[in-house]
């Protein structure tokens, strides 16, 4: 048989095979739903800034392909139970809580963002410590920060936020551009005039180096044309047209602490920047009235969540409403709101 007719028929055999794969779907288990695609578990191929988490269920989540719109469906260990639809994932996802015997989800949580550039990988050392240390279900969410806009970005949080049934307490901690995902959503969410509120259940936000202010860097590197592709939308929004998307970003209501990173120097980690920074973003950019506390450490912007005394503040924040003490907090401009 020479080489073309072998995968000629080759082809023709896993074509037959495919057909009667879809026609009798039974390899999926008993009585367990067809999606009509191969549904093995096996790991996922990375690609991280492709996929933008829609719902989770404890370790369980559902992502969507920001580019083809179809979904997967990921254990804790990220391998992928499903793919197809975000219907056909959810119906495997309700197989597995019923076979599995999965219970409810209940007490507090914290829904953690990643910045610009960044994947939920970056955030899983700050995920554990709070997870382990201070008892928190934790949901460490991926967004596709390189392709789309903020809008987009706090449409999926939305979604997450929906999907966390059962949960009685929702806390947000989230680096850099995540911060203003979060702002935008609770804008997207409030309408004094209409009774339009956020979630009840959210009540404390840690902002580690959030660009509240806009960010220099963005706004200079937003004219190359190649990083302007590379970082999307996003990178834009945070530099040239800042003065646009900061009417849609709202100072959240409940209490939110602030950490920043600088040397307590004129000129910071980055003297380009002309004042204090922690490399990328300046303390003063960092700063949003209404803070119940704001501190400054000595970490890098890309390294912080990482930093052992950030991840001690954080959750100190979370327990109690404050970085290090009562007496010893610094809020930042009018306080509206005491710390609940």
């Amino acid at each position: 048989m020479n080489r073309r007719l072998f995968s000629t028929t080759c082809l023709i055999a896993a074509s037959q095979a495919w057909r009667a794969w879809r026609a009798k779907g039974d390899d999926l288990g008993p009585h367990e739903p067809s999606t009509g695609h191969l549904n093995a578990i096996a790991p996922t191929l990375g690609g991280r800034q492709f996929w933008a988490d829609e719902l989770f269920f404890h370790e369980w989540h559902v992502q969507r392909n920001v580019f083809t719109g179809h979904c997967r469906l990921l254990d804790g260990f990220n391998l992928r139970h499903a793919w197809g639809s975000f219907e056909e994932c959810c119906a495997k996802l309700e197989h597995i809580k019923q076979q599995r015997q999965l219970p409810p989800m209940q007490g507090p949580a914290v829904v953690v963002l990643h910045g610009l550039f960044r994947s939920a990988a970056s955030m899983t050392h700050m995920s554990r410590y709070l997870r382990e240390q201070g008892g928190y279900s934790v949901f460490n969410m991926n967004y596709s920060t390189t392709r789309g806009e903020l809008a987009e970005h706090s449409r999926v949080l939305d979604k997450v936020v929906r999907s966390l049934e059962g949960i009685e307490e929702i806390n947000f901690v989230a680096h850099s551009l995540g911060n203003l995902v979060i702002r935008h959503y609770l804008g997207d969410h409030t309408n004094h005039e209409l009774g339009i509120r956020p979630d009840a259940r959210i009540r404390r936000i840690v902002m580690l180096g959030p660009p509240n202010q806009g960010a220099q860097m963005a706004e200079a590197l937003g004219a190359n044309r190649m990083v302007h592709f590379l970082a999307g939308d996003s990178l834009s929004q945070l530099g040239r047209d800042w003065d646009k998307v900061e009417t849609k970003l709202a100072t959240p209501a409940c209490p939110f602490g602030i950490l920043a990173g600088g040397r307590g120097t004129a000129k910071g980690y980055n003297p380009w920047l002309g004042q204090d920074n922690d490399l990328v973003v300046s303390v003063e950019t960092t700063r949003l009235d209404g803070a119940a506390d704001f501190a400054v450490l000595p970490v890098l912007h890309t390294l912080m969540m990482d930093d052992p005394k950030v991840q001690q503040y954080t959750l100190r924040f979370l327990k109690h409403g404050y970085f290090v003490s009562e007496d010893g907090r610094h809020p930042l401009g009018p306080q509206e709101l005491a710390p609940a």
